[in-house]
């Protein structure tokens, strides 16, 4: 089968004013980006407000593995596959950050014949997003060292100064570095590091913002660092930088309409990180596919534990979103290496080695079902390598937890191989559930830390150093209402990367806990999760070229 790069090259992409037709967004209340992607004016949104709401379908996924899941791969499909059986469908997905795409992950286009398009552009800077997010962040630094370089009126203590800088690229070597070097007319020396932008409070502020006005609150509001001696907070509004800020964004905030390979319409915007950040697509995005269309599917970022938990406890908390149901993504290959199998060894059947690796979609579906309270269908992608056996067994053991088994070839044949997941989604989407959250807005900080790993991550005890303790202490005053971030390992349900599985009963140790006052929650650090990812051995901008004609090859 030919490369996703050559698919979507090979695609026959409609204007994007006829794409834009199909769900009655008119030629005028678009900005276009060349003939195929398009900004869609806050204007023309803000007119829909009174239009009733679609139902809302997530997208999740087992804890991720080298072998891969395809939960993009099956938002794009199971979008196509609902326009075919004749609804009014829609996807709102993330923007792709350069770090991934030029690092281990890839592209976030999806795969096979279930992509947006145009494929290299939104892999490839888009409509400059997060050029704009990552210059309003840097913005905010450098009016804090020259602040202090100017006097320091405000009193910053430059040893307590929160605001690091970022880049979108995984560069490890800027985690920490020192500045101000070479003499007085270059500022204060003080440490300082970076992180990727979709690390970035400003990309959660743009993702979680309703509108322009919203927007420039929540970036006033961001907390820059402590005064000397008091340590009281000091805000970005004290500086006087929200304004500049939100002018930098001003284009960013507009949702990007593009299409799947169908010419189905697809909303991409906004990109934080599911690990270190929410991992959702901005709330704009998705209350404007909502009112755009009767089905809207979105996904959350990584495994049901983090991205799901996320979309559920933040990003619905926050914006007062209502999930009508969820597919959870899985794939017998990655389920076997959750089972312990090598990378190399899973295209061969191995019953023993699923037996064992089903737990951990056991518990992801349990968590969906109980803990957020929601209707789920269980979509495994096929692969050719799937033996009858081994398909009999994974669906007998999800159907005896009440699950709904499909199995998808959307990769290979587009929406047509998603119609069976599409019409378990509607079935499902009817039964008019409600989503629970995982602990209260009045839990403490520390206690909604707790709830989050004892019951959807199998923790035993969270444990909290010292320093950790006294901060959420003190926070719990004044933001204790905030909702969690946990910013932890994709790879298991523990803060190991290498534990597979389920595990169960282990400790869950918070090193680092970080106020994000603008976006509206706290980040707890766990493990040795970074902020800032560094490329592996062999990184994938070694296959990433492009020839004499513009021809882009590599790309995945």
């Amino acid at each position: 089968m030919a490369s996703d790069i050559d698919i979507a090259q090979k695609a026959t992409m409609q204007r994007i004013t006829a794409v834009a037709a199909k769900v009655g967004i008119p030629e005028e209340s678009l900005e276009p980006y060349g003939h195929y992607k398009a900004k869609i004016s806050l204007e023309y949104l803000a007119t829909l407000k009174d239009r009733p709401d679609g139902k809302l379908i997530l997208v999740t996924a087992i804890s991720p593995t080298p072998a891969g899941e395809g939960k993009t791969t099956t938002t794009v499909g199971l979008g196509d596959a609902l326009n075919r059986i004749g609804k009014k469908a829609m996807i709102c997905l993330r923007e792709p950050s350069l770090g991934p795409v030029f690092g281990v992950k890839g592209g976030a286009a999806g795969g096979g014949y279930a992509q947006i398009v145009p494929m290299e552009d939104i892999n490839l800077h888009f409509t400059g997003d997060f050029h704009a997010i990552g210059a309003a962040h840097n913005l905010l630094s450098a009016l804090i060292d020259n602040h202090i370089n100017h006097g320091n009126d405000l009193r910053i203590d430059p040893r307590l100064i929160q605001w690091k800088r970022v880049v979108d690229m995984n560069d490890r070597a800027l985690r920490k570095i020192t500045i101000g070097l070479g003499g007085t007319a270059n500022g204060f020396v003080r440490e300082d590091g970076y992180d990727i932008v979709v690390a970035s409070e400003v990309m959660a502020i743009l993702c979680l913002a309703l509108s322009l006005s919203d927007l420039k609150e929540r970036l006033g509001r961001i907390v820059i660092g402590y005064t000397l001696g008091d340590r009281k907070p000091v805000y970005a509004r004290d500086l006087k930088a929200q304004g500049a800020m939100a002018t930098l964004l001003k284009d960013a905030i507009k949702p990007n309409l593009v299409q799947t390979l169908e010419n189905n319409p697809a909303i991409i915007h906004g990109g934080p990180f599911a690990n270190i950040a929410h991992g959702c697509n901005s709330v704009t995005a998705t209350k404007a596919g909502l009112k755009l269309a009767d089905y809207v599917v979105t996904e959350a970022g990584f495994g049901a534990d983090l991205g799901a938990e996320k979309f559920i406890d933040i990003k619905c908390r926050m914006a007062g979103l209502n999930p009508a149901a969820v597919v959870l993504v899985a794939t017998i290959r990655a389920l076997k290496f959750h089972g312990g199998v090598k990378k190399e060894d899973l295209n061969q059947e191995n019953l023993a080695a699923l037996e064992k690796g089903i737990v951990n979609i056991e518990r992801h579906l349990k968590n969906v079902k109980e803990h957020y309270g929601l209707p789920c269908v269980v979509s495994v992608n096929h692969f050719t390598f799937d033996t009858e056996a081994e398909i009999a067994l994974l669906k007998e053991r999800i159907e005896a937890l009440g699950g709904r088994f499909v199995l998808a070839r959307h990769w290979a044949e587009g929406g047509k191989g998603a119609e069976e997941v599409a019409r378990a989604v509607v079935e499902m989407a009817e039964l008019g559930a409600k989503h629970t959250y995982v602990y209260a807005d009045t839990d403490t900080l520390q206690a909604k830390i707790t709830a989050i790993a004892t019951k959807i991550y199998g923790a035993g005890q969270v444990t909290f150093t010292d320093a950790v303790r006294k901060q959420l202490d003190e926070w719990n005053t004044t933001y204790g209402h905030f909702p969690v971030c946990m910013a932890k390992t994709q790879m298991s349900f523990s803060a190991d990367a290498s534990v597979r599985g389920a595990p169960s009963g282990h400790t869950l140790n918070v090193r680092e806990v970080r106020l994000a006052n603008g976006a509206g929650f706290v980040v707890a650090v766990c493990g040795d999760m970074m902020t800032m990812p560094g490329l592996p051995k062999v990184p994938s901008s070694e296959r990433i070229d492009i020839d004499e004609h513009g021809r882009v090859s590599g790309l995945f």
